[in-house]
């Protein structure tokens, strides 16, 4: 399964891209990064694909709860999740209206170049805890 990362705007040489590139090159699933303009529409959803919006209004998961739901979408054949992280003013009414989740990652308000290393690194955790790699430690 694609674990796809679209991101609005470019992040450009910075400490913030090469945490991004660390960790999705870490992840033992195949990746990929795309960058659009703040004002870009979306690729259109292929086939057999999910995608999750990074939106302050959406589910707060654990990591082992993002595993599970990662390992669910997987076994049940999807092709692609795609994980979108908005422009400085979020996604628009029919963009949330057509995704398959809202995920946040709290009440806080976080950058978004934070937010693409922030979900790289939750990412390469839960394809950890799939793989029981001892890199993740609950509790």
């Amino acid at each position: 399964m694609l674990l796809h990362v679209i991101a609005r705007g470019k992040i450009g040489r910075s400490p913030e891209a090469e945490l991004v590139e660390r960790y999705l090159k870490r992840i033992s699933w195949t990746t990929k990064l795309t960058e659009l303009g703040e004002r870009a529409t979306l690729p259109v959803t292929a086939a057999g694909s999910m995608t999750v919006l990074l939106d302050e209004k959406g589910r707060v998961l654990s990591s082992s709860e993002l595993a599970k739901l990662l390992e669910q979408w997987r076994d049940r054949g999807t092709r692609e999740v795609r994980f979108v992280i908005g422009a400085a003013d979020g996604h628009s009414h029919e963009e949330r209206q057509s995704a398959d989740m809202l995920l946040s990652f709290g009440a806080a308000t976080w950058p978004h170049l934070l937010v693409r290393a922030m979900l790289a690194e939750q990412l390469f955790r839960a394809t950890s805890i799939l793989a029981n790699h001892p890199y993740h430690r609950e509790g």
